[in-house]
């Protein structure tokens, strides 16, 4: 029997083409039934979308974290803002479109040229923002006339609202994002036009603030006019912010400082709560979500007394006799001085073929570290720094919080200047003189600090050492009202200070207000006890023998006044800073404003009959 190749491959070919053949039929059936439903079936519907209609995605912001004191008083929250927006692929003819929208809104059709030219290269149909916060007169106009306006866009966003204007540094204010930001990857889920934290705790809390954007299907008209809804996808809100601040103690901190430049800082000596941050002046952080005009904004940047600087953190001043705590503390650690040790105050003290007085002409004879305290005595002071030398007593300063920053959650911080003799040899070039440590050691020369770190400090003795991180942030909640976020106070250092040290530095506080020859007796208030220290900072250079510079001085060359304290009253206590831009005197001008915000934060003080008590 022969086996006939040719008749297999013949088969073998036959049966790959009608495999083949009905591969092909197959798909050519499945095109037809595709085929048939979409133009049987659902062809009419379609035919209307592609002739008349399109859908399209708009998105939907997310509504803001609203903003708390710390007893549950609202401070901010958001108001529905209607914003007109033009879609320039449906607003055809486009000149024409805006010619028409420019008598409704009285925008003139140059400036939206302008707006629209800008924004070219976005997307299509990416609305683009005309006006925000329409009244009521051109919200109705542009609704009567929605057909004459292709393109027209009409969204109802939720806008902040800054009810006062208290505690507006530490606060903050929005800002429309720019391009920057948007590419720095610092704000997801942000778009152009977006409005996002630029300063205070709208800045540091943005991205609990701000919540998760929405967005919603839309089928429109040729005109870019909505149809209809098709889905929607809605937004999360913000976390809302509770803040450790108390909202009257923060009136009457602004209050006092109503005409003045400066800043007032209030802490809880217990935990590092901020009880009140009031920098003056201030400004009206609507403004810059409502709009301002080039005017207002020059007037603002160029204000000699920088509104927009949160003086309480970024302003860095002579910590004066104020850092005479600091040296005590040193001092008194390093053995350089103890309880016992006194030195004569003649109203001067001569070093090397220079004389540094004291602020008392007079002098004040023979003081211990407590008295020296109690009456500032810059000699007992000179003395002491003389002894311990420059890197000593840097050494301690930054032990006790100073020359870096607290770490508060708020931009811009300051970090203050603790002088080394390293540090002036690479900043200067040449090397440090020991007639400079005189200095230092009161407080003066190359010494700067911020009020909101003299309010560390200051917590830190009332409590016995502990140096607390600053908290602005009381507690966070979610949109379901679960608390998310609850600040625990955390102890960033302690002051190199032995219990014995601590408590003489104490007794120097104490007399400073309640000593008859204390330079704060203004300060004193029934029912409460209070200690402190005064300093009155130098803006300018003079010579110690010139004995005329508290005479007639201009404004801007008069001394800075300081004022820290601290108050009990039962187991309640807080601790204060006050600083006074060319305010002289500590005692007559800072100490005053300390008094009242201690007052304030204690309430009503009775006698035992239950009247009011006196000052």
């Amino acid at each position: 029997m022969r086996f006939s190749f040719k008749a297999v491959g013949s088969e073998w070919y036959k049966n790959r083409l009608t495999f083949a053949a009905l591969m092909i039929l197959s798909a050519f059936m499945m095109l037809i039934v595709r085929l048939f439903y979409l133009q049987g079936i659902e062809g009419e519907e379609f035919r209307r979308l592609s002739q008349n209609n399109c859908i399209r995605l708009r998105g939907i912001s997310p509504s803001r974290g609203v903003i708390f004191d710390c007893k549950g008083t609202l401070m901010v929250d958001n108001r529905p803002s209607f914003n007109l927006s033009i879609i320039p692929k449906d607003a055809k003819p486009l000149a024409e479109t805006m010619e028409k929208l420019s008598q409704y809104v009285h925008i003139p059709e140059e400036i939206m040229a302008d707006v629209v030219h800008g924004k070219r290269g976005t997307a299509s149909y990416t609305p683009v923002l005309l006006k925000k916060d329409m009244n009521r007169d051109e919200l109705a106009a542009i609704e009567v006339h929605k057909f004459d306006l292709p393109g027209i866009v009409v969204d109802i966003q939720p806008q902040r609202h800054y009810i006062s204007t208290h505690a507006a540094h530490l606060i903050g204010y929005l800002g429309e994002i720019s391009l920057d930001e948007l590419k720095s990857g610092k704000f997801p889920s942000s778009r152009s036009g977006d409005y996002v934290g630029k300063y205070g705790v709208e800045r540091t809390a943005e991205i609990h603030l701000k919540g998760e954007p929405g967005g919603k299907q839309v089928e429109v008209n040729a005109r870019g006019q909505v149809i209809r809804t098709l889905q929607t996808v809605d937004p999360v809100p913000g976390d809302n912010i509770w803040l450790t601040i108390d909202l009257d103690l923060q009136k009457k901190a602004e209050a006092l400082l109503d005409g003045l430049v400066g800043a007032v800082v209030a802490v809880n000596p217990e935990n590092g709560e901020v009880l009140a941050m009031a920098s003056s002046p201030s400004f009206d952080q609507n403004s810059f979500v409502d709009g301002m005009s080039d005017e207002e904004w020059r007037d603002l940047v160029s204000n000699p007394f920088h509104p927009l600087q949160n003086k309480a953190v970024s302003g860095e001043y002579p910590p004066a006799s104020t850092y005479k705590i600091v040296t005590a503390i040193a001092g008194l650690e390093e053995g350089v001085i103890d309880a016992h040790t006194t030195f004569f105050c003649p109203g001067y003290h001569r070093f090397g073929d220079r004389v540094f007085r004291c602020w008392r002409k007079s002098g004040h004879g023979t003081v211990n570290v407590v008295k020296a305290l109690a009456m500032s005595c810059d000699v007992f002071f000179y003395q002491t720094g003389q002894r311990l030398g420059v890197n000593r007593l840097a050494r301690y300063a930054k032990a006790c919080g100073l020359g870096s920053p607290t770490g508060v959650a708020l931009s811009h911080e300051s970090g203050g200047l603790i002088p080394t003799s390293d540090w002036k040899k690479k900043r200067f070039g040449v090397s440090w003189q020991k007639g400079e440590t005189l200095s230092i050691a009161i407080g003066q020369g190359y010494d700067l600090a911020t009020p909101l770190q003299m309010a560390v400090l200051t917590a830190a003795v009332s409590n016995g050492g502990s140096l607390y991180r600053p908290q602005i942030i009381k507690k966070r909640e979610n949109t379901h009202g679960e608390t998310v976020f609850e600040c625990e106070k955390e102890e960033a250092g302690r002051l190199p200070a032995g219990p014995e040290t601590l408590e003489l530095v104490k007794l120097g506080l104490w007399d400073v207000v309640n000593s008859t020859s204390g330079t704060a007796r203004l300060a004193r208030i029934n029912g409460v006890d209070v200690s402190g220290k005064t300093g009155t900072a130098q803006v300018f250079s003079r010579k110690n023998e010139d004995t005329s510079w508290n005479e007639v001085t201009l404004d801007h060359l008069k001394p800075h006044a300081w004022f820290v304290a601290y108050g009990r009253r039962d187991a309640d206590q807080i601790a204060v800073a006050v600083i006074v831009e060319h305010g002289e005197h500590g005692s007559g001008t800072a100490a005053p404003i300390a008094r009242e915000v201690i007052r304030a934060y204690f309430g009503p003080i009775q006698n035992k009959d239950g009247t009011p008590s006196g000052r």
